[in-house]
C-alpha cells in the first residue's frame, strides 16, 4: 500500500507567515490559486498546549478547502511526519517586501 503524501505549506496571510500541514495540495481551476484540503494538526494526546497551533485550529475550524494565491506561497515541502503548525510575525528583517498594487511610489513625468 502506498504511503499517503503529507505537505508542509508556508504562506503569507495578514502580514504573518503561516506554516501548516495538509494532505491534499494542487493547482486550482481558479487561475493563480493553489487549493489545499485536509489540514493536519499535531497530536491531541500532548499535555502541552501551543497557543499558535490553537489559533490556527480556531481559524481553520470548519474549513473544507482553502484557496491560497500563488504570490502568497513561500514554500511547499513534502514531509514524512507532522510537525508543529505555527504563525510567525513578519517584523523587520533584511528583506523588503516588493511594493504591490498601485502603491509603487512612481510618479510619471508630464
Amino acid at each position: 500500500m502506498a504511503k499517503e503524501s503529507l505537505y508542509r505549506l508556508a504562506f503569507i496571510s495578514k502580514g504573518e507567515i503561516y506554516e501548516m500541514y495538509v494532505k491534499q495540495l494542487y493547482q486550482s481551476d481558479l487561475y493563480g490559486f493553489v487549493e489545499v484540503e485536509e489540514f493536519v494538526f499535531g497530536n491531541r494526546a500532548q499535555v502541552v498546549v501551543d497557543p499558535a497551533e490553537e489559533k490556527l485550529k480556531a481559524e481553520f475550524a470548519g474549513v473544507k478547502r482553502s484557496f491560497i494565491p500563488l504570490q502568497a506561497i513561500l514554500r511547499i515541502d513534502e514531509v514524512e511526519q507532522v510537525g508543529t503548525p505555527k504563525i510567525t510575525t513578519m517584523n523587520g528583517g533584511t528583506v523588503t517586501q516588493f511594493p504591490g498594487g498601485g502603491n509603487t511610489g512612481f510618479t510619471p513625468r508630464k
